[in-house]
C-alpha cells in the first residue's frame, strides 16, 4: 500500500529527502515535468486536456519529530521539537535517531523519584532526554552527533471499523492523494506541489506558492479531530469517519469563498461524505499560498486524525477516499 509506505518513511522537516525520492520515481511516470526547486520542494506539473485554467495543489512532504541538540556526559541526547509537539505525548515513546536509524526512548525521571510538585506540572521538553544505551558522551558521540533528526518509530495498524494507526499521516494523507492525481487526465493544467517544512512555519509553501503561477489552490491536509472523550460538540474541529473535512477558515487562511462554494456543492452533488471543520485551529500550506504573488483564491480539503502531531495519529481510510475523490471530481468537472 503506497500510504503505508509514505508513511514509514523518515520525513522531519528539513530532512524530507526520503519522501521526495519516492514521490519523484512516481511522478516522472505520470507528469509533463518535475522540478525541485532550491527550497527542496518537488513541484509536478500536468497540462489539461483544455487548458482553462491553471490549478495548484498542495500537500507537505514533512512531519514532526526531533533534532539532537546535545550529548550530555552521560550519553543521554537532549533535544528539541521539530514542529508542535506536545511534551505528554512523547514519554517513553520509542524514537529512531540519525541516518543510521539508532534505536532509542525518550524517558524522564522515574514517578518514584519526584516530589510532589514535580509530578503535579506538566513536563517540558526540557525536562526530557532520549537514552539510546550508550553510558558516556564518548561511547553516544561513536553513534550519534548533534544535528542528527529523530523520528517517532511507530508500526503501521490497521483496526477497528476501517482504521489505521501510523506515526506521518499528517499529511502522507494528502501526498498520496496528489500522487493519485497525477495518474488522471483533466481539463485544467495542474500542478503538484509537494512542499517541505510546512511544520515548521509553511516555509516550502512561501517558495512554491510564487514560483508557481495559479488561478486558484487547494492543500490537502490531515488535521486535527478532536472528537475523543467527553470534548464538546463545538470543541469537535471534525470527526473521524464522517468524511473529508472542508475548511472555510483557519488559523492562517480564509478560503475563498466562490472555491469554498464550488467544492461544497461538487461533494453535495457527487454525493462524497464531507463534513465542515468546523473548530478555528490550526494553519497549512494555504496560509502561505494565499499571500504569494497579487494574491491567489485557496482552499483546504483535510482527512481528521485523532492524535495528531504524534507516533500514533488514527484516521479512517474512508475520509482518506473522500478526500482523493472530492478533488479528483472537482477537477474534472470544473469550468470557466
Amino acid at each position: 500500500m503506497v500510504l503505508k509506505e509514505l508513511c514509514l518513511l523518515r520525513g522531519v522537516s528539513g530532512d524530507e529527502d526520503r519522501v521526495r525520492d519516492f514521490v519523484r520515481a512516481h511522478a516522472e511516470k505520470y507528469a509533463d515535468s518535475v522540478a525541485i526547486d532550491r527550497m527542496g520542494n518537488l513541484l509536478a506539473f500536468k497540462k489539461g486536456t483544455d487548458s482553462h485554467k491553471h490549478v495548484m495543489l498542495a500537500a507537505h512532504m514533512d512531519e514532526v519529530g526531533f533534532i539532537v541538540v546535545g550529548i550530555n556526559d552521560n550519553g543521554l541526547l537532549s533535544y528539541e521539537p521539530v514542529g508542535a509537539i506536545d511534551p505528554r505525548v512523547v514519554v517513553s515513546k520509542p524514537v529512531r535517531v540519525g541516518d543510521s536509524e539508532v534505536p532509542g526512548v525518550i524517558g524522564a525521571k522515574a514517578i518514584h523519584l519526584q516530589t510532589k510538585a514535580e509530578f503535579e506540572k506538566m513536563l517540558r521538553h526540557d525536562d526530557l532526554y532520549i537514552d539510546i544505551g550508550a553510558p558516556s558522551k564518548a561511547e553516544a558521540e561513536k553513534l550519534v552527533q548533534p544535528g542528527d533528526y529523530v523520528t517517532f518509530q511507530s508500526d503501521w495498524r490497521e483496526f477497528g471499523d476501517g482504521l489505521v494507526k501510523s506515526k506521518a499521516l499528517d499529511d502522507r494523507v494528502g501526498v498520496m492523494a496528489l500522487m493519485s492525481v497525477l495518474e488522471n487526465e483533466y481539463p485544467c493544467d495542474i500542478t503538484c506541489a509537494f512542499t517541505v517544512q510546512e511544520e515548521v512555519g509553511l516555509r516550502g509553501a512561501i517558495c512554491a506558492g510564487y514560483n508557481v503561477e495559479a488561478d486558484e489552490a487547494i492543500a490537502l491536509e490531515g488535521t486535527t479531530a478532536n472528537d475523543l472523550g467527553d470534548v464538546p460538540d463545538p470543541l469537535k474541529v471534525c470527526r473521524v469517519g464522517r468524511g473529508v473535512a472542508i475548511s472555510f477558515m483557519d488559523r492562517t487562511s480564509i478560503a475563498n469563498r466562490p472555491l469554498f462554494q464550488r467544492l461544497r456543492d461538487t461533494a453535495i452533488a457527487a454525493g462524497i461524505p464531507w463534513q465542515l471543520k468546523q473548530f478555528i485551529a490550526g494553519g497549512n500550506d494555504a496560509g502561505a499560498i494565499q499571500l504569494s504573488r497579487g494574491g491567489v483564491p485557496t482552499a483546504v480539503l483535510s482527512v481528521p486524525c485523532r492524535n495528531i502531531h504524534s507516533g500514533s495519529s488514527v484516521a479512517s481510510f474512508s475520509d482518506i477516499e473522500a478526500q482523493f475523490s472530492l478533488v479528483d471530481r472537482y477537477l474534472r468537472g470544473e469550468r470557466e
